[in-house]
């Protein structure tokens, strides 16, 4: 498979600027596995807040990125497209690693089950190897509001 850049993925899930949080998908499996990175820039808006001379990526946004990533394995399967995914449920997380502007999040989801509109994936984000965070996401699908797209 050919890499995804940032205007491929913004024809799979709704996310746009400032909070699209995901740069390139690396695989795509639909509707099973997906691996995805984000290049975590000094200038990112976050930042400047989070820390002041401490720049650290928050954990809830490097949630929602591997939330965004697992949004692309399922919504880019033929019968779920135009959908949008939403969280139905975050469990086990945990924060293993300080993620810092110069960082590369290799992020990953492996959906286990879906039933239905709901599922769960198997999540997990890297830095060189180094495990960042993991965690499992539930979810929903659901169609997007009248007059959306």
């Amino acid at each position: 498979m050919t890499p995804l850049g940032r205007e491929e993925i913004e024809a799979i899930i709704p996310h746009r600027e400032p909070f699209l949080l995901l740069d390139e998908v690396i695989e795509l499996e639909p509707g099973a596995r997906v691996v995805a990175r984000k290049q975590v820039r000094a200038d990112e808006w976050y930042l400047a807040g989070h820390f002041p001379g401490n720049p650290i990526m928050p954990g809830v946004l490097m949630v929602e990125a591997l939330a965004q990533t697992g949004a692309v394995a399922v919504l880019s399967e033929e019968g779920n497209r135009g959908k949008l995914v939403l969280f139905a449920g975050i469990d086990d997380v945990r924060f293993k690693r300080l993620v810092r502007p110069g960082d590369v999040l290799e992020l990953t989801c492996q959906l286990e089950r879906v039933r239905g509109p709901v599922g769960r994936g198997a999540v997990r984000a890297t830095v060189e190897g180094e495990l960042a965070v993991r965690g499992t996401l539930t979810f929903a699908v659901a169609d997007p509001p009248a007059g959306g797209s």
